[in-house]
């Protein structure tokens, strides 16, 4: 028996009861999914759309289905994802209307987006530039107008908190690695290099999981939207962020040439809105290089947070991805000469305990 979700399904229903009036259908209850967090999510479907509607209601009553969110406070924070639901549809981002809220249950009812998430359309390779374009033109849009005041700072020491889950988690608790001293400074020196270069750049409103699995085709207009959710950890940090968590995303990889012209497209929209300077001659290579650096910190801290989420939450799906981030890792750090002596240590040191681990993880071809 699941003592949360019914009494989800029925505060759900007693809140459309509410905004509907008398009469309204109960609907079924179907689960959607968890994530990586503790929420969950399920779906309630209506038989039918109700004839009688508030006015308020009218427009989203008649789609007949919404998204239930079980968000445990002892987990979960509901009032954040309230405020950066808010600030972001401000800015012009499209996420889903939070119609009720339960803080103290940790109970939400949401507007529903549907199922149509940007990955299985991206792998069909149908419509890609369209798609990008516009999860691109949507970053522009939360960049120039966000109010990043609003935001926590995405400061050194939660950049080198995250970075810290690939020391424990990956090296320590998944490859059973005791670092040495050498080691440790090694590592001391990259994280501080990588927090430098991050802290340098302008600072925006940040997503921080902007990738193909929280992006949707809504109303299966790919230059529409995107419809935009799992938002809540939002902070004010760097410009190219959530750039590279999207055009270098951890379920998808393109060719790099493709990636940089994405990129270069992206810094053009930036300068015209104001976000970036124009620059000189060499202003490009230089947003690629912040690109790729800022690849590098999400990178390594996503390694560290897929071995978590096997080892702690016991979520071991992650795991079959986690030799694409490497790679990531690696061909990236070789563009630079600051991380050569990580890259080397890296390849040599990690690489050989990491590859059979990772192997019983591998999904089938069929699957993958």
């Amino acid at each position: 028996m699941d003592q949360r979700r019914d009494a989800l399904a029925a505060w759900a229903r007693q809140c459309l009861q509410e905004m509907a009036g008398k009469g309204l259908p109960e609907g079924c209850v179907h689960t959607v999914s968890g994530d990586a967090s503790f929420r969950r999510y399920f779906r309630i479907v209506l038989p039918a759309a109700p004839g009688s509607v508030e006015p308020h209601w009218q427009t989203l009553l008649q789609a007949s289905r919404f998204i239930l969110v079980d968000a445990p406070p002892a987990h979960e924070d509901c009032r954040r994802f309230v405020r950066v639901a808010q600030l972001f549809r401000a800015a012009g981002m499209q996420t889903p209307r939070v119609l009720r809220a339960d803080f103290e249950q940790g109970f939400m009812l949401l507007e529903d987006f549907g199922d149509a998430l940007y990955l299985p359309a991206l792998q069909s390779a149908s419509g890609v530039d369209a798609l990008y374009g516009a999860a691109m033109q949507a970053l522009i849009e939360l960049q120039a107008r966000g109010n990043g005041s609003d935001l926590p700072p995405y400061s050194r020491q939660l950049l080198r908190t995250e970075l810290a889950l690939f020391d424990h988690w990956f090296c320590e608790r998944f490859l059973g690695l005791t670092l040495d001293a050498g080691e440790r400074a090694l590592l001391e020196c990259t994280w501080t290099f990588l927090e430098d270069a991050a802290l340098a750049q302008p600072q925006v409103c940040v997503h921080r999981d902007y990738h193909s699995r929280n992006l949707m085709i809504l109303a299966d207009d790919p230059a529409r939207g995107p419809g935009v959710i799992d938002f809540q950890d939002a902070v004010f940090g760097p410009c190219t962020y959530d750039l590279v968590s999207l055009l270098r995303d951890c379920y998808i990889v393109w060719p790099d040439a493709r990636v940089e012209n994405w990129a270069l497209q992206f810094r053009r929209l930036a300068v015209a809105r104001g976000i970036l300077p124009a620059g000189d001659a060499s202003a490009d290579a230089a947003f690629l290089r912040d690109f790729d650096l800022m690849g590098l910190q999400r990178h390594i801290k996503v390694i560290g947070i897929f071995c978590r989420l096997n080892l702690r939450d016991g979520k071991p799906r992650y795991m079959a991805d986690v030799p694409l981030v490497i790679d990531y890792v690696l061909r990236v750090a070789a563009r630079h000469p600051e991380m050569a002596d990580f890259n080397h240590w890296f390849q040599n040191r990690v690489l050989p305990l990491a590859h059979p681990l990772l192997q019983a993880f591998a999904l089938p071809e069929s699957v993958a």
